[in-house]
């Protein structure tokens, strides 16, 4: 079986539908993927784009980011890279109202044992469960 991955401009024109001919050919990968013709891959680099084009060029609220990550990491036939530590940053941003790349960050300290954070970026990363590092 052929596997495909999958870039951040594939998964915004199935959402938006701001450009037809490309919506359907989107819709139509998925569908194939759906019915196990061919399995898709994609990664957090991925994510990290649809989340920020989504709140920046569409204007999205967090929580409707959050939706839409936890449907595309649920899409039948895709696979995530580093999925467990997507669902745990999905998860965990979702609870504390975090954008993605942050909690991403939060999740991926906590996996590989950081007791703190080094970031300038405290205002956002208070929020998240590690203790910030002292800068």
């Amino acid at each position: 079986m052929k596997t495909v991955f999958v870039d951040a401009n594939v998964f915004l024109r199935f959402l938006t539908v701001d450009d037809a001919g490309q919506h359907e050919r989107s819709v139509a990968l998925f569908r194939k993927a759906a019915r196990g013709d061919v399995t898709l891959v994609t990664g957090p680099p991925v994510l990290f784009e649809i989340a920020w084009t989504l709140r920046s060029a569409y204007k999205l609220p967090r929580e409707k980011v959050w939706d839409v990550l936890e449907r595309i990491a649920s899409l039948r036939g895709l696979r995530l890279t580093d999925g467990r530590l997507v669902e745990e940053a999905i998860a965990l941003g979702k609870a504390r109202g975090a954008e993605f790349a942050d909690a991403y960050i939060c999740a991926a300290g906590t996996q590989t044992g950081a007791d703190e954070i080094a970031t300038f970026n405290r205002k956002d990363f208070k929020r998240l469960d590690l203790a910030l590092y002292a800068l």
